[in-house]
């Protein structure tokens, strides 16, 4: 019997819209191939519907989602739309709804992309990002007293639990046992005086259960200085929330392009739906030119198919984007090329 995933499509803002259909086309490619079926239901959720409506998404959103069996993001932010009205108006809410509290982001150099990192070379820097995604810094307790006056003032409260970060290291500790065995843990705990002594400690017992992988912690500017001077030493990486996302977006960089970048947003028992997303955001500077990078939306795609148990058609997605970059000409624009966003995938699908 042909398998049938119902999966979710949210578009969202500027070049959102412009991935997605190419990260189908793949997707469509592989079902043909692997045996499976994707039926898609896709939502005008959007900066464009808040502006319309006054909510990014209806009361009921997160129950249309709710059956699911994953969700594709495009991206989500515009012009004249606050970051975090568009933030917590949809991404948030869906990530804590359905419990995704593992965000993954995976970055590779690949033969054919000229990273600015002199010492970042292909085949050698491959990382994995666990980044804790529902608690730490990103909470919603604390407030604004005062405002408009001279006593104003903001207080912003992390929040780390340990159940939060024991599933979130013991998530990162089983990731580095199936890849090299190597896991580095980011932390600040000789400035943030409770919350990081804490994560330390956490992290430490958790290694005691996984003897089996070998890890150290390195201080958060400390860490992002050997991103930049020496990222091939590095396996995965397992962070808060605020640091992750910092780290994530850093590394893309070293590889290249934050075009390339897929993310992943797990719920890894499986009760609700998870969600894949580009890491690149809706760039209304070139949105409507055509010209926009979908291999991140297509990476972001091969992370679903294997979290839905796919992972041959998974790695066929992968073999293909290191192929078009090792042994092709077309590029987008990011990529130091002139194709479309159309001519390169294209290019993709003849070679996989």
């Amino acid at each position: 019997m042909t398998t049938n995933h119902r999966i979710a499509l949210i578009p969202g803002d500027g070049i959102g819209a412009e991935v997605l259909p190419p990260a189908q086309q793949v997707l469509d490619v592989l079902g043909r191939r692997h045996g499976f079926r994707l039926s898609y239901t896709s939502y005008d959720w959007s900066c464009e519907r808040y502006l319309r409506e006054g909510a990014m998404m209806p009361a009921d959103g997160i129950d249309q989602l709710r059956e699911k069996d994953a969700i594709l993001l495009g991206a989500v932010g515009y012009p004249g739309v606050p970051d975090h009205v568009s933030l917590w108006g949809l991404l948030i809410p869906i990530r804590r709804s359905f419990r995704q509290y593992v965000n993954l982001r995976p970055v590779r150099v690949f033969e054919g992309i000229d990273s600015p990192v002199r010492g970042a070379r292909p085949g050698e820097v491959d990382i994995v990002i666990v980044r804790e995604n529902v608690e730490g810094e990103y909470s919603e307790i604390g407030g604004r007293l005062n405002q408009g006056t001279s006593e104003e003032l903001a207080v912003q409260e992390a929040v780390f639990t340990r159940a939060g970060v024991t599933r979130i290291a013991d998530y990162a500790f089983s990731l580095a046992a199936r890849r090299r065995g190597r896991l580095t843990s980011a932390t600040k705990s000789n400035g943030i005086i409770h919350t990081m002594p804490f994560w330390d400690e956490l992290i430490a017992e958790r290694a005691a259960e996984h003897p089996g992988v070998t890890w150290d912690q390195e201080h958060i500017d400390a860490l992002a200085a050997k991103f930049v001077l020496d990222p091939s030493r590095f396996d995965v990486v397992v962070a808060s929330n605020l640091f992750g996302d910092i780290l994530s977006d850093l590394a893309a960089a070293v590889a290249g392009s934050i075009g390339i970048a897929p993310a992943a947003n797990l719920n890894p028992e499986r009760d609700f739906p998870s969600m894949f997303e580009p890491v690149h955001g809706s760039a209304p500077d070139i949105a409507g030119q055509g010209i926009a990078n979908p291999l991140g939306a297509i990476w972001s795609a091969a992370m679903m198919l294997d979290h839905l148990g796919h992972s041959a058609a998974a790695r066929d997605v992968t073999d293909a984007i290191a192929t078009v970059l090792a042994k092709s000409d077309t590029r987008t624009r990011d990529l130091g090329g002139t194709a479309t966003t159309t001519e390169f995938t294209d290019k993709l699908i003849e070679l996989l």
